[in-house]
């Protein structure tokens, strides 16, 4: 599936981040990097797609699984760091690391991250940054990795998110409430921008106290005595002709100039000079390390997508702006539902992303889509042509299927309770009373038959479903497509309109964009509002 790569474009790459980073991205060419690795927690996370016809609840397919085992690819990477040309130290402590917790599952967290940090550190531009999101599972080791891959004295913050509301149910620890992000630079160059968010009303209330009269401006008073008592180019009687000597933190034609414009001001009964700092002249509160104003996404917010461990944009517009300029290169290598690429997308960025899965590509493709009609970028490793797609069905049937469902914009779907369901995806649509109905995907890359259509029927016919779609990756036999027909048409409630109750299309087919006889059902999936690049904000106000 390998193609020609459109160097000055932005790519979405299909495939194990490791391999895409060693082929594909040249040394020193990134100016951010941000992942949201799984975090080892032994738990498996499965993106949550609404049935829209409400008599089901919600099908759910595996994300990923966040549980890295020791198995031959770990080994052979252990392999490679020791025999490799990794550094001396490197090895010591994988060394160590192995020594300490065995051939474990936390061990082969630590090595497959390994391997990879080190080629994010190759990538990464003297002035780049890194942001790795995590939480207290492993961190603490990430830490010990990353201060050895990218120096010690290049670790710039730990920050800490709180991305929800602690659980009051839990009644034998604290709960837990904040995810981890570690942050550090190719070198002491890095580029870095201070950002600041609106102040605290309750602080403002406090200290922005007074209101100058005539016009209105909200300001605080700052005390100008200077506490080092042995300045005298800074001792001096003010104001003029008072006898009030002091030490000033100013010198003294920066205080009558600043007297004269109303800026400093003689308290009353009081030989206390006070400077008037104006609110609407403050920037903001200073963003720290400790980030609790951006909201994590429950199920209901606007933004969620469904997909498990989605970020909120504003996450990664915050970490974007800080740590890159505009035109420069964001990679996302473990990019999920795709947040840091919208958000890259959206300040005007280049980006990169890398998933491991269809289901993910696929929806990082409509979201980008959504959110921007007019984006261009390349989706890389997804199969082009009839050869690709027999290669992609030899090495995973699984992706293999999720791939073919996206074809047809359609929702993929695995039963959580393990087994052959007969069926591979979902599409919906509503007739004029607005009521939704399914149309069942089943994908079919192996040999069939006629009883394979025969099976499908029973599956619509269990799931009340009127119609359904069959996905060959071979051109079907005569008799399935006479057992399809046989089936007649099904009339959409309060319309003209007939549909084949089952058809075949073939991914060949699809290539060639034949279009099937069916209802709309652009309302399958959930569609992303059009976002606005920041420059195209500006723009209107020129």
């Amino acid at each position: 599936m390998k193609s020609p790569v459109d160097s000055n474009m932005n790519k979405l790459y299909f495939g194990d981040n490791l391999e895409i980073m060693q082929k594909y991205i040249k040394d020193e060419s990134v100016d951010l990097i941000y992942l949201d690795p799984p975090f080892n927690s032994d738990r498996a996370y499965n993106v949550i797609f609404k049935d829209k016809t409400g008599k089901k609840s919600a099908s759910q397919i595996q994300a990923f699984e966040d549980t890295w085992y020791w198995k031959e690819e770990t080994q052979d990477a252990f392999d490679e760091i020791m025999n490799g040309s990794y550094s001396a130290e490197l090895k010591d402590m994988m060394r160590s690391f192995v020594e300490f917790m065995g051939r474990s599952n936390l061990m082969a967290y630590l090595t497959m991250m390994a391997i990879r940090l080190t080629e994010m550190h190759r990538i990464l531009k003297s002035t780049g940054s890194i942001y790795l999101h995590c939480d207290p599972t492993a961190s603490h080791y990430i830490k010990i990795l990353m201060d050895h891959i990218f120096d010690i004295k290049n670790f710039r913050n730990e920050i800490i998110w709180r991305r929800s509301q602690p659980k009051s149910h839990i009644k034998n620890r604290f709960s837990n409430s904040h995810d981890v992000i570690l942050t550090y630079t190719k070198s002491q160059s890095a580029y870095f921008k201070p950002l600041y968010i609106a102040h605290d009303p309750e602080y403002l209330k406090k200290f922005y106290k007074y209101i100058e009269e005539g016009t209105g401006r909200r300001y605080k008073l700052g005390d100008l005595t200077n506490p080092n008592k042995n300045r005298p180019n800074l001792t001096y009687e003010f104001p003029p002709g008072s006898g009030n000597i002091r030490v000033w933190r100013w010198t003294k034609e920066r205080m009558l100039k600043a007297w004269k414009d109303g800026r400093v001001i003689l308290q009353p009964n009081s030989k206390i000079i006070r400077e008037k700092g104006y609110l609407d002249e403050m920037s903001g509160s200073s963003v720290t390390d400790l980030w609790s104003d951006i909201e994590h996404l429950h199920g209901s917010h606007n933004e969620s997508m469904g997909y498990p461990t989605q970020k909120p944009v504003a996450l990664l517009e915050r970490i974007i702006e800080s740590s890159s300029e505009e035109g420069g290169m964001v990679l996302d290598p473990f990019c999920g539902c795709g947040t840091a690429i919208a958000a890259a997308e959206k300040l005007g960025r280049n980006w990169i992303g890398i998933d491991i899965t269809f289901l993910a590509i696929a929806l990082i493709k409509k979201r980008i889509n959504d959110h921007f009609p007019d984006a261009k970028f390349e989706v890389i490793g997804e199969p082009r042509s009839l050869e690709d797609a027999r290669a992609l069905f030899n090495q995973s049937p699984f992706q293999f299927e999720s791939w073919a469902v996206s074809l047809m914009g359609g929702q993929p779907f695995k039963s959580t309770g393990g087994g052959d369901t007969g069926i591979d995806g979902f599409l919906y649509f509503h007739d004029i009373h607005k009521k939704y109905y399914p149309i069942i995907i089943e994908v079919k890359g192996g040999k069939y038959q006629p009883k394979d259509i025969r099976a499908l029927k029973a599956v619509m016919d269990r799931e009340n479903a009127p119609l359904g779609v069959l996905i060959a990756l071979h051109k079907p036999t005569g008799g399935m497509e006479k057992e399809a027909a046989a089936l007649g048409k099904w009339e959409v409630p309060g319309t003209n309109r007939k549909c084949p109750v089952l058809q075949i299309v073939t991914i060949e087919e699809l290539f060639a964009g034949k279009d099937l006889r069916l209802p709309d059902t652009s309302s399958t999936l959930k569609k992303a509002k059009r976002e606005i690049r920041e420059k195209e904000k500006q723009q209107k106000f020129l």
